[in-house]
């Protein structure tokens, strides 16, 4: 039987109709939590999601839109999705470009998307979370909040962000409740190459070049940077963020914690 450890808690997912964030999603549902599902999609992609998480076990299963680069739409977001006990924060664009050549629009919505939306949804979620002694933001922040790659100034820049961001919350509510109730903690996460749709195209690519072998272009692909030579599974970071949902977790504040094959080892 599933440990229904959060039975009675309200969990939203952005960029949850897919990837990381659906199997997030499923996950917090398969532990009893009411889900707010979030993000891009037609409509039988988002019903979809919505049907994958309550099929998961999840007591209450709602869908919300939101442009995460508008801060009136994400205050409207938030408002409609109530008094939230986690916060994952998983939505993010990507542009790659050399950094002189970056169109300015590009950086001013990666910075709006992945960094700007994650302050206004903790500056929303978090005074509810420390008035109840209870609450856990997860932010999804990369590899790339720890390190940098060429072509990507605003996904690093906003990553590193995310993760200073994630800090500064983690001190400011660190007092916040108590071990018995699990207090108030901020983490981020931060994966290498995960096996997404997002990721297939280069996954192709590498293939074609070894006779169509996935396998061979896979570990062609991360032989440049993930020493493991192997993805991980949107499922295992889904397991990562529901244990730092645990009330034992209540002490791992403020880390940026790589999920990474030993990409940020060296």
């Amino acid at each position: 039987m599933t440990d229904r450890f959060l039975a009675g808690r309200h969990a939203l997912v952005t960029g949850s109709t897919s990837g990381i964030g659906l199997a997030i999603a499923q996950a917090l549902g398969a532990a009893g939590a009411s889900v707010i599902v979030h993000g891009l999609g037609s409509v039988d992609e988002i019903e979809s999601a919505q049907q994958r998480v309550r099929a998961s076990g999840a007591s209450n299963v709602r869908f919300l839109p939101g442009d995460l680069a508008d801060p009136t739409a994400i205050e409207t977001l938030m408002h409609a999705a109530g008094p939230i006990d986690i916060l994952i924060n998983n939505a993010g664009i990507q542009h790659t470009a050399p950094l002189g050549e970056m169109p300015p629009q590009q950086w001013d919505r990666i910075l709006a998307i992945n960094l700007s939306a994650v302050f206004h949804t903790l500056r929303h979620a978090l005074p509810g979370m420390a008035a109840r002694g209870f609450g856990r933001v997860i932010n999804i922040a990369s590899v790339h909040g720890l390190v940098a790659s060429v072509h990507k100034a605003p996904y690093v820049a906003a990553k590193h962000g995310v993760v200073g961001l994630s800090k500064v919350a983690a001190l400011e509510y660190a007092s916040s409740g108590d071990r018995a109730g699990g207090g108030v903690t901020i983490n981020c996460i931060c994966p290498g190459f995960v096996e997404t749709a997002l990721i297939e195209p280069q996954v192709r690519a590498r293939a074609e070049l070894h006779g169509s072998d996935r396998d061979a272009g896979i570990r062609d692909l991360l032989a440049e940077k993930q020493p493991s030579l192997r993805m991980t599974l949107p499922e295992e970071i889904a397991a990562l963020a529901l244990w730092l949902c645990r009330r034992e977790a209540h002490n791992l504040n403020g880390a940026a914690i790589p999920v990474d094959g030993g990409w940020t080892a060296s």
